[in-house]
C-alpha cells in the first residue's frame, strides 16, 4: 500500500497512562499489532517512553507507553513518574487506562487529580471489562466522567482484543491533520538493540518473579551483523547484589540458559534474521544511581 497523499492524512501521539499494571503495555501491543513493549506481572516494568505505531485508515497513530505513575520512592522511581508525565503532556490526545477489577485505588486517584491539569483532549479507556458486572463497569465509566471531562470512554479488554478496533477508528478520528510521521511498515520507534535488551529483561521477570528485585537492567553491548545474515548480540544483565546474580545464573547456569533460549527466539523473530545470543551476568552495586544508566533507558538522571 502506498502512503497515503499528504492532504488527506492525519497523524498524532496517544499517551497511554496509567497505574503500574493497568495492561498498557498489553493494550499497546494489541493495538499495534505486535509486540513493541514488555509484559510482566512484575509492577512498573515498563521505564522509558516507548512508543508504538499502528495506521488505522489514513491516520497514522503513535501511542506513547508510559511509565506506571505511583508513589515514587527511589531515584529510579521519580525518573520514571517524570518521564511518564512528560510523555502525557507533549502528546495530541491523552489515553487514561484503568484496570477495573482495581478501580479506582489511591494510584488512580492520584492520577485522577493531576489529569484536569493537561489542556490537551482526554479519553478513559476502561480496561478487562470481562472481570466485572456490567452494572458496576457502567456506574465506575459514570463516576470517572464526572470527575474528569473525558472526551471519549471506551471499554476494551487489552487480552482477548475486544474494543481494540472501535477504540483505534475513534482515536483516528482525533488525530490533527498532517503527514505521517514514521515509514509506514515501521511498528516502534525503539531501536532493535533496546527492544532486545527489554525482551530479555522480560523473560527474566517471567522466570525469576517472586525472587529478582525489581532492580536489574539489561543492556545490548554488541550488535554485530555476520557475513552469512545472522546478528551476533551480548548483551550484560546488570544487578545490585552477587546473591541476586546467583539467582540469575541459576545452578550450573541453567535458569540464564533458559532465559537466553526465549529471549533469543522472540529476538530473532523481531530482527527478522537468525540470532547468536550472549548474556553476562554482572553485580554493579547501585547501578540505580548511576546517570549512564538512565541515558541507556531513555529517562533524565534526576538530581538530588
Amino acid at each position: 500500500m502506498a502512503q497515503p497523499d499528504d492532504t488527506a492524512t492525519t497523524a498524532g501521539f496517544i499517551a497511554l497512562i496509567g497505574a503500574p499494571n493497568a495492561g498498557k503495555s498489553t493494550l499497546l501491543n494489541a493495538l499495534v499489532g505486535s509486540k513493541v513493549s514488555i509484559v510482566s506481572r512484575k509492577v512498573q516494568t515498563t521505564r522509558a517512553l516507548v512508543r508504538g505505531i499502528a495506521i488505522e485508515g489514513e491516520a497514522q497513530l503513535i501511542f506513547v507507553d508510559t511509565p506506571g505513575i505511583f508513589k515514587p520512592k527511589r531515584r529510579l522511581d521519580r525518573a520514571m513518574v517524570t518521564s511518564a508525565w512528560g510523555g502525557a503532556g507533549d502528546a495530541d490526545v491523552v489515553a487514561f487506562l484503568l484496570d477495573v477489577r482495581r478501580g479506582v485505588d489511591e494510584e488512580a486517584e492520584a492520577i485522577l487529580a493531576k489529569l484536569p491539569e493537561l489542556k490537551k483532549p482526554k479519553v478513559l479507556i476502561l480496561n478487562k471489562i470481562d472481570l466485572i458486572e456490567r452494572s458496576k463497569l457502567l456506574e465506575l465509566a459514570a463516576g470517572l466522567n464526572e470527575k474528569v471531562d473525558f472526551t471519549h470512554t471506551f471499554m476494551i479488554s487489552a487480552l482477548t482484543g475486544s474494543g481494540i478496533d472501535r477504540l483505534k477508528k475513534e482515536l483516528a478520528a482525533m488525530m490533527p491533520k498532517g503527514p505521517w510521521l514514521y515509514p509506514e511498515d515501521q511498528i516502534s520507534d525503539a531501536p532493535l538493540r533496546m527492544l532486545a535488551a527489554e525482551i530479555t529483561r522480560e523473560k527474566i521477570y517471567e522466570r525469576l518473579h517472586e525472587e529478582l528485585p525489581y532492580q536489574s537492567t539489561v543492556e545490548t553491548d554488541q550488535w554485530q551483523q555476520r557475513p552469512d545474515g545472522s546478528v551476533r548480540i551480548e548483551q550484560t544483565v546488570f544487578v545490585e547484589r552477587d546473591s541476586q546474580r546467583k539467582i540469575v545464573l541459576g545452578k550450573g547456569g541453567q535458569t540464564i540458559k533458559a532465559i537466553g533460549q526465549l529471549a533469543r527466539k522472540e529476538i530473532a523473530e523481531i530482527a527478522e534474521t537468525p540470532v547468536h545470543l550472549f548474556i553476562f551476568v554482572k553485580v554493579r552495586e547501585n547501578w540505580s544511581d548511576d546517570p549512564e544508566r538512565y541515558r541507556e533507558m531513555g529517562l533524565e538522571f534526576p538530581r538530588g
